[in-house]
């Protein structure tokens, strides 16, 4: 989605990468889990849009502080995100030792109250924040996008040409596994 909302000028996207690429960055995103003020100027300075950990978990607050910002929902069956979330950032969760890195401040205690493992309550924190954010969101905010539908249905709804390449398939589980886990 990062790659994707980049072509359709929806860019440069804030991502979990660009944390993990930038410490500075990191350091603020960590404080900020811990706590602190929310700064969100500062957080997503020189970035159009966010996608991804750690800006998804804020997007109530990030709905106040951007008004006219549209919400973007990348849906998947609960099964679907349960087997990339297993392979994936539960892969990372497990193999982390510091307690106050995103990971496991955040995502493992904030997001699945410490029980990122128990895939039935991890399951139904999915399954409640997507009817959450269905429920909240203003329905001229919100933009659902299923998992694999490709161009048309998101430059609809975002209001914008589809451009003539593919759309971008990247992050996959064995791309994730090979930048993150492979370390």
């Amino acid at each position: 989605m990062r790659e994707a909302l980049t072509i359709l000028g929806f860019g440069p996207c804030h991502h979990m990468i660009e944390v993990m690429a930038h410490p500075p960055e990191q350091a603020l995103w960590r404080a900020l889990a811990q706590g602190a003020e929310p700064d969100w100027d500062q957080l997503l300075a020189g970035y159009n849009s966010c996608v991804d950990w750690p800006s998804s978990f804020y997007w109530r607050e990030l709905m106040q502080v951007y008004p006219q910002a549209r919400v973007l929902l990348t849906y998947r069956s609960a099964e679907s995100w349960w087997t990339s979330f297993e392979s994936t950032i539960l892969a990372t969760l497990r193999r982390s030792t510091d307690p106050q890195s995103l990971g496991l401040s955040l995502i493992a205690k904030q997001v699945f109250g410490g029980r990122p493992e128990d895939r039935e309550h991890a399951i139904a924190i999915y399954e409640a924040n997507v009817a959450e954010v269905r429920a909240s969101v203003p329905a001229e905010r919100l933009v659902v996008h299923n998992l694999g539908e490709g161009w048309e249905t998101l430059c609809a709804q975002l209001g914008v040409p589809v451009p003539e390449q593919p759309y971008p398939r990247r992050n996959s589980t064995a791309e994730f596994r090979e930048k993150v886990l492979s370390r």
